[in-house]
């Protein structure tokens, strides 16, 4: 089989429009394997330190072994929202933001709702000890997350729509165990992926690049 169609996108046209996709996920049209396999194949040309190419990557479709992460992330997704440091409990002293953290609140709930239903959950892995200094979190982090993220873009270009998660960390143990993961391996995010509905993608509102960025010193 030869490679998946791609959207006629330029780099930075597919690097500004790959939004994270929650409600629009289409939980009904099945992913084919191969159209992850060549998203998964991108991300191995991702940078890793020292080159190890150190990520295992577990792509979850059996619709009994979802239910069970959904499970998880649907309570963690409550525990998140009913906390204070829930999306929709910043910025509430402005306005236009407040609103922006409120829409996006309804949408993490979605998510939690529907994580189970998704056709095709990733969970990219890294070995690391629990115990790491700065410096090295940043380079196991730094040898796995570069590649998400191109698996992130690869979908993104083939008509796939993607989120970047991580509440289900709160109980890795019990997602290792669902799915066999060696003690010795960390959960670095868990991808929900699927076809999207609608056509609209566009660049998100930032804050100007003059308010965060600093040349020669802070």
């Amino acid at each position: 089989m030869g490679p998946m169609a791609t959207l006629d996108l330029t780099p930075d046209e597919l690097l500004t429009t790959t939004r994270t996709v929650r409600k629009r996920l289409d939980l009904d049209t099945p992913v084919p394997m191969a159209v992850i396999r060549e998203c998964l194949e991108i991300a191995l040309q991702a940078p890793s330190g020292s080159n190890m190419q150190g990520w295992q990557w577990i792509v979850v479709t059996d619709p009994q072994q979802r239910r069970r992460i959904g499970d998880i992330y649907r309570e963690q997704t409550q525990a998140y929202l009913d906390s204070r440091i829930s999306v929709t409990k910043q910025f509430v002293d402005d306005p236009d933001r407040s609103k922006v953290q409120k829409r996006i609140g309804t949408s993490v709930e979605y998510l939690g709702e529907n994580m189970g239903k998704v056709p095709v959950l990733l969970i990219p892995c890294i070995r690391g000890g629990r115990e790491m200094n700065l410096a090295g979190q940043a380079a196991v982090w730094g040898s796995l997350f570069p590649a998400v993220w191109s698996y992130m873009l690869a979908a993104r270009a083939r008509g796939l729509g993607t989120a970047w998660t991580t509440l289900h960390l709160m109980r890795d143990a019990e997602v290792a165990e669902i799915l066999g993961i060696p003690d010795d391996f960390l959960q670095g995010a868990l991808i929900p992926t699927a076809y999207y509905t609608g056509e609209t993608f566009k660049p998100a509102p930032r804050a100007p690049l003059d308010d965060v960025l600093h040349i020669d010193r802070w």
